[in-house]
């Protein structure tokens, strides 16, 4: 049986590595990628990432295809390590269950407001968040805190937190953004929220808000608050890791200007991280 089964993981190794190097030498570039989960992307091809498969196909001179599918649990088995798709554009640096590129951005977690309501918040720490009424995204199947649900609840801040599901109704456009609907409704005083969400939601709001990086987020350690991006591809397929990889390297400066027209938060990596 334990025989069968390697051979069987060799054959499928095989069968995806046949499948990538097909798609390369047919001049295709083949995305994983929601269809409804802006700023990242969506099926009008709307979200930075798409832009960025754009702009990688160009420089390849290669044709854009996508697979399309709810970025969920099972979305990397289901797309990459099927074969249908071959790269990932945003998951995290070291990402376990992919080969990952060199980072080409780094964010933080931020606080959302009302501008009319001029309550500048930058710290955790802060005391006016015990009588705010706070909103945070609960990430995952079964609703897991977010770093700044996990601070908050370290300083005895539960009764005022509300949260909001990241994958909320998917019948509806961006289901991340009712979030922030909620702070220009006034149903919550503040979001503290990962920052491509709610820099990009804030941006586009009718309402004027203000936007500011969670500035102590190291006292809540090992909570982290800063995350290195990078793109993913299957574990094994080094060609287009380092030819993603090279053109991180000849694009970062586009690539920054990019993220900023959505209204990514940029941090710098700090120099002593290899990344993530």
């Amino acid at each position: 049986m334990r025989r069968l089964i390697e051979c069987a993981a060799i054959f499928l190794a095989i069968t995806l590595g046949t499948a990538a190097a097909a798609s390369e030498q047919s001049g295709e570039l083949r995305v994983c990628a929601d269809p409804n989960n802006m700023p990242f992307s969506n099926r009008p091809e709307q979200g930075f990432e798409n832009s960025l498969a754009a702009m990688m196909a160009e420089q390849f001179g290669m044709q854009l295809s996508y697979t399309w599918w709810a970025q969920r649990r099972g979305f990397i088995r289901n797309t990459l390590n099927a074969g249908k798709c071959d790269v990932v554009i945003g998951v995290p640096d070291q990402f376990e269950m992919t080969e990952t590129t060199k980072p080409y951005y780094r964010s933080t977690y931020i606080f959302v407001t009302r501008q009319d309501r001029h309550l500048d918040f930058t710290s955790l720490l802060d005391p006016k968040l015990r009588q705010l009424r706070i909103g945070v995204h609960l990430i995952g199947d079964d609703g897991s805190n977010a770093p700044p649900a996990e601070a908050l609840g370290e300083q005895g801040i539960v009764d005022n937190v509300r949260g909001y599901s990241i994958y909320g109704d998917y019948r509806q456009a961006n289901p991340p953004a009712r979030l922030i609907e909620a702070v220009e409704s006034g149903e919550i005083d503040v979001a503290a929220v990962w920052g491509p969400l709610g820099g990009y939601f804030a941006k586009r709001s009718p309402i004027k808000l203000v936007v500011a990086p969670v500035q102590d987020g190291e006292q809540f350690a090992p909570q982290r608050f800063q995350f290195s991006i990078s793109m993913g591809v299957r574990k094994g397929d080094h060609a287009l890791r380092d030819r993603l990889n090279d053109f991180i390297d000849g694009h970062r400066p586009e690539i920054a200007s990019l993220l900023r027209s959505y209204g990514i938060p940029l941090v710098e990596t700090p120099t002593s991280a290899g990344g993530g």
